[in-house]
């Protein structure tokens, strides 16, 4: 008599290695994600010329969508605990369509980001060990950049266990060189031994309508944007002890401590270096570090140097984790080709994704490196759109997946349904500001005009085409993912007591 396949179980090497890592290590990988430290680095100065000495307000407003979103991230994982996590839950609670276009955003931002983030860790490490010339020379660069996108792909595919272990390491070496930065900062604002025009803190630089007008909803476009990458633990849920609640609590507090770290490093800069001079630098972008740290801690400057490299090394490998995993969820429910959901069967990791992932990230950095280096921070710009539409999306989906448990208790209410509505309807304003935004030629990095639009808004709206194109294709082409889902969840199969 035949064997019942059904009770024979996955075959060795089908699933994620369960229990991998714990919630402090997916709390670590949702914080070095967002790459805290090269992100304020990026951000600070523009900020500061967009709304001078209330940059500390904007961080804190800015935290609201994340937090609100990530409410969502964390109710929705507890029950669908799936690394794909928009893609499947957006799938659930709206169908297979903006379920794919969910999974594709979340994809094509890990192939957008990842070259920018191991060129900016080559180039701040080469500065810290006193090798400007290297870091000055395209080809240098260009070839250890690749090799550290290799290497980091590398240690993703060996295992969830040495990746968190590796992040462990990046986050303390980060924490500590942005906190001595700060510490001594502030100190020498305090004992008046600044270089620069220094200003005394205050409490009302919180206040982010300080500077009101325009500026604040350019300020708040960036300031949003320097939180994403938190969810990157949530991603890892099936690898994660207790997946129904600790990647979602992990995503949360990630969230909250980075409030903390980006309020704190924003005071220092903003106090030791005025306002006029980080305005008058903000074109400089993340290398108003490397300008901060000569001028703060002298020849201790490689601290804040390495603080940014250690940053963007940490990103590179934490942004490739939820764009493998989105391709591996996609690929076993249908809506890629199925190589793309292979799992190795010893390291139990999505091997074929990610290094899709990485070798299209790395043909993505180089042909816009030789376009031009502008295009290539173009590229990033474009970012905030597909950022934007997946956590919109991954709010909205939150409330229909529950809407008919959002009357049950007031903590269903504000938690489940309006907090992630108002989180989603803040980020699709944030959107279509955006989009106004960059169709502006002026406001791009480059300052040239593709199609009469900036290059980032094309940049977007291809890869919005590109993915529209490629969802089309295959639905003729392989039919089944439409099929298994043709229509929303009901949430009322949901267990109330999950809520």
């Amino acid at each position: 008599m035949a064997k019942d396949i059904t009770d024979s179980g996955p075959p060795p090497g089908a699933s994620l290695k369960p229990d991998a890592i714990g919630f402090v290590d997916a709390l670590v990988i949702g914080l070095n994600a967002t790459s805290p430290a090269y992100s304020v680095a990026a951000v600070i100065g523009p900020v500061v010329a967009l709304v001078g000495i209330y940059a500390p307000g904007v961080m804190l407003a800015s935290f609201v969508p994340m937090l609100l979103i990530a409410s969502a991230f964390y109710y929705l994982n507890k029950v669908d605990q799936d690394c794909g996590t928009t893609f499947s839950w957006v799938t659930r609670a709206m169908g297979p369509w903006a379920g794919w276009l969910g999974g594709w955003a979340i994809t094509m931002t890990g192939v957008l980001v990842v070259g920018s983030l191991a060129d900016v860790a080559v180039t701040f490490f080469l500065l810290a060990v006193g090798l400007d010339s290297w870091a000055d020379d395209d080809v240098v660069r260009q070839v250890l950049t690749v090799l550290l996108i290799l290497v980091m792909t590398a240690v993703c595919v060996i295992g969830t266990e040495i990746s968190a272990k590796v992040q462990n390491v990046l986050i303390l070496a980060q924490v500590a060189c942005l906190l001595a930065f700060a510490v001594v900062a502030l100190y020498r604002v305090y004992a008046d031994t600044g270089t620069l025009d220094a200003i005394d803190p205050e409490f009302g630089w919180l206040d982010p309508f300080g500077a009101g007008g325009a500026s604040l909803t350019a300020a708040l476009l960036l300031g949003v944007f320097i939180y994403w990458g938190w969810e990157s633990a949530v991603n890892l849920t099936e690898e994660v002890e207790d997946s129904a609640t600790a990647p979602g609590k992990a995503a949360v507090w990630s969230t909250v401590l980075l409030l903390v770290t980006y309020i704190a490093v924003a005071y220092a800069v903003v106090a030791y270096a005025g306002t006029d001079y980080l305005a008058e630098n903000a074109a400089e972008e993340e290398f108003i570090f490397a300008l901060l740290a000569e001028e703060a801690m002298g020849g201790w400057d490689w601290v804040v140097l390495l603080a940014v490299s250690t940053s963007a090394l940490a990103s590179t490998q934490t942004t490739i984790i939820p764009a493998s995993r989105t391709g591996l969820s996609m690929a076993r429910r249908h809506a890629l080709p199925a190589h793309f959901g292979r799992i190795h069967p010893r390291f139990r990791t999505p091997d074929v994704s990610t290094w899709w992932v990485a070798g299209i990230a790395i043909a993505w950095y180089l042909v816009l490196f030789h376009v031009s280096e502008n295009a290539l921070f173009d590229s990033l710009t474009a970012l905030s759109l597909l950022i934007a539409f997946y956590y919109a999306l991954t709010g909205l989906a939150c409330a229909v997946y529950y809407r008919r448990q959002l009357t049950r208790s007031a903590r269903n209410f504000f938690l489940i349904g309006l907090g992630p509505l108002i989180g989603a309807g803040l980020l699709a304003w944030l959107l279509v500001e955006s989009v106004t935004d960059m169709a502006d030629p002026d406001n791009s990095y480059s300052g040239v005009s593709w199609f009469g639009l900036g290059p980032p808004l094309v940049i977007g709206i291809g890869i919005a085409i590109a993915g529209v194109v490629l969802m089309v294709v295959w639905r003729l082409m392989a039919p089944a993912f439409w099929s298994e889902h043709p229509s929303v969840v009901d949430p009322a199969l949901v267990d109330g007591k999950e809520s």
